[in-house]
């Protein structure tokens, strides 16, 4: 039976996918009669060795723009690279040549004493396309491995709203409460911080600003919100 997608394709709501045989079709779909068609704009995915093809939506999960700077979550160590999870439908690819500049004798050498499954890393995506996973490096200046702090995760379409007019959300609350916020245009911020209470405040506030991204007077009302849960 045919199979209308390729892998990696963005589908719309409503466009063919294909219908049921050699794979198996799974995800945000729905069927009328022999055929299957997409619920939601999403990118396919086949698994050529479960023989899976999916369509995961991309809305709430970040579409990769060379050039970005995201937090990853490392999740498989191999030979030469590690495989990241960034929040998107693409699990990225941090190559050991944009780890370090030092030569790597590859045998002798276990990646994951450099970084392991659950490191959380501030990367830089140098390279992306439909036809290959995102690539990222940390070489970089203030990019690297995160070694502590607390992780939210938002929709990407409001770390906007986070950082603020030139960076005067962002700033303010750093100012506030004593905080660093290391910020992804993935969806990811880590907050770090020596007082529990106050980095707890900061998860609270980025929390509200998601809530009420779409409302005017939010810096005010967010500088109030902070100004009370610090008296109490």
């Amino acid at each position: 039976m045919p199979i209308y997608v390729k892998d990696r394709q963005i589908v719309v709501p409503g466009e063919a996918i294909g219908e049921q045989g050699k794979l198996k079709i799974e995800g945000h779909v729905f069927r009328i009669g022999k055929k299957y068609y997409s619920k939601v704009l999403g990118v396919v995915t086949i698994n050529e060795d479960t023989k899976v093809l999916r369509v995961i939506p991309l809305k709430g999960k970040y579409f990769p723009v060379e050039g970005h700077t995201v937090i990853g979550k490392i999740i498989d160590v191999g030979f030469t690279s590690w495989d990241v999870d960034i929040n998107s439908p693409y699990t990225a690819v941090l190559p050991v040549s944009e780890v370090t500049s030092k030569p790597v004798t590859i045998s002798r050498t276990d990646l994951s004493k450099i970084l392991d499954v659950g490191d959380l890393i501030l990367a830089k995506i140098v390279s992306f396309d439909l036809n290959k996973d995102p690539v990222l490096t940390i070489k970089e200046s203030k990019l690297g491995k995160i070694p502590r702090g607390v992780l939210v995760e938002i929709p990407p379409q409001k770390i906007p709203r986070i950082i603020g007019k030139k960076g005067s959300m962002i700033s303010m609350i750093k100012e506030m409460l004593g905080v660093e916020l290391i910020v992804g245009q993935n969806g990811r911020i880590v907050i770090v911080g020596e007082d529990p209470y106050k980095v707890e405040i900061a998860v609270l506030t980025i929390r509200k600003i998601e809530s009420e991204a779409h409302t005017t007077g939010l810096t005010d009302r967010i500088k109030k919100f902070i100004e009370e849960r610090l008296r109490t």
